[in-house]
């Protein structure tokens, strides 16, 4: 197994290349220049190595269709970060290079190295089309100074279904505009990263979601809905607003990551906490989603080998990830350092523990519209259009027309 090169090091892995003048890669990212790729392609760009690297942002909800229309037009940039779930689609249909060469002969990158969610993402069909930028999960974040004044434990979150529900009711306070629990049903793909874990705790995946008792999974998110312990709009608000408002005091609870974590230390005015998400009931399985970004170099590019060394960069940083920007290293190699928070460093062994239950969105090709029938499910059954059982049957009959 290839060593971990710390930073000192990382320059000489990036010696110049024989180039007669510097060679210029463009990256699209959904966090722009300030992101965590931005911020190594600003690093890497300023190590007088012939390579400069330009960062366009791009929204998050925007990214698939603009990077497919830009690939059908040959306007496409070198280098690209996307959601994990997408990557399969590009890697099937050409779009990205396949980089095992590259691979066998880097002295930095080694593929044992990853962890097996995250490397399957970004593998297909024997070939390997990106490295991961970091990995996230979900867990469940609850205002400790609301649990206190309700009455329960601060120091016992919810560890069942039950007892999530029985709290959401306590903490629930309409007078005061509190919610009990915060969560995305978005008809998006971060209305399926969140439900995805619930379902999964009942034996389901994403090519079995009608399966014997995966409508109780659903039923729970109708049950917090219906009876107003969350607020209406978690039909059409992403997970930070979700976040947002639970830091805002407006709720007591939370699913959420560990993207959340700075910005909870920072803002959050009251003692708060992070736990493992409930499970169905004492002993049942647990289960968590995987998200997070992999970075992938386009077919087309004129400079395969210049964004390599950039993928290469980027993997010699995995330590920093954590302490700096508080996103996960997909490498099992690279221990979380401290960041110095009190906060954040305890809830640290709660993410490092959920992310080893944390399964892939897919992988497949047909992942958006596998996705869209998972995210129709949750809209239909959560406005009443249909039973959860009906809505999941819907849903696995789209499923089983794509997959089979």
């Amino acid at each position: 197994m290839k060593g971990f090169v710390p930073a000192l090091l990382a320059a000489s892995l990036l010696a110049p290349s024989a180039l007669a003048q510097d060679v210029t890669l463009t990256l699209w990212s959904d966090q722009g220049a300030e992101g965590v790729e931005g911020t190594f392609a600003s690093e890497f760009s300023a190590m007088d190595n012939g390579i400069k690297i330009e960062v366009r942002q791009i929204r998050f909800d925007d990214l698939v269709t603009e990077t497919l229309r830009a690939f059908a037009t040959r306007t496409n940039p070198d280098l690209i970060s996307i959601d994990n779930p997408d990557h399969a689609a590009f890697s099937a249909h050409g779009a990205f290079l396949d980089l095992t060469p590259h691979i066998e002969a880097s002295d930095q990158i080694d593929l044992d190295n990853y962890f097996d969610g995250p490397r399957s993402s970004f593998t297909w069909d024997g070939g390997v089309y990106g490295i991961p930028r970091a990995s996230n999960t979900i867990a469940l974040y609850y205002n400790k100074d609301m649990f206190r004044a309700a009455g329960l434990d601060p120091d016992s979150p919810p560890e069942t279904w039950d007892a999530l529900y029985q709290a959401a009711k306590a903490l629930n306070d309409p007078a005061n505009d509190v919610y009990g629990i915060a969560f995305s049903a978005k008809a998006s793909e971060e209305g399926t990263f969140q439900f995805l874990p619930w379902l999964q705790m009942t034996g389901g995946s994403f090519e079995k979601v009608n399966g014997e008792g995966a409508a109780a999974a659903l039923d729970f998110w109708k049950r917090l809905f219906d009876e107003g312990l969350t607020s209406p709009d978690t039909l059409t608000r992403g997970q930070w607003d979700s976040t947002g408002t639970f830091n805002g005091g407006n709720a007591a609870m939370v699913i959420s990551g560990p993207w959340e974590l700075t910005r909870m230390a920072a803002d959050a005015a009251f003692d708060w906490g992070v736990a493992l998400l409930p499970v169905p009931e004492e002993g049942a399985q647990r289960a968590s989603a995987l998200g997070d970004f992999n970075l992938a170099v386009f077919a087309n590019t004129r400079y395969p080998d210049e964004a390599f060394r950039f993928l290469e960069y980027l993997d010699s940083q995995a330590h920093r990830l954590w302490p700096e920007f508080t996103r996960m290293p997909s490498r099992k190699d690279v221990e979380l350092a401290p960041t110095g928070n009190p906060k954040i460093d305890a809830a640290t062994p709660i993410f490092v523990e959920q992310l080893q239950y944390a399964e892939n969105r897919g992988p497949h090709p047909e992942w958006p519209k596998i996705s869209r029938a998972i995210q129709d499910a949750i809209q239909s059954a959560l406005t009443g259009r249909e039973t959860s059982q009906q809505a999941l049957d819907d849903a696995q009959a789209a499923i089983d027309r794509i997959v089979n």
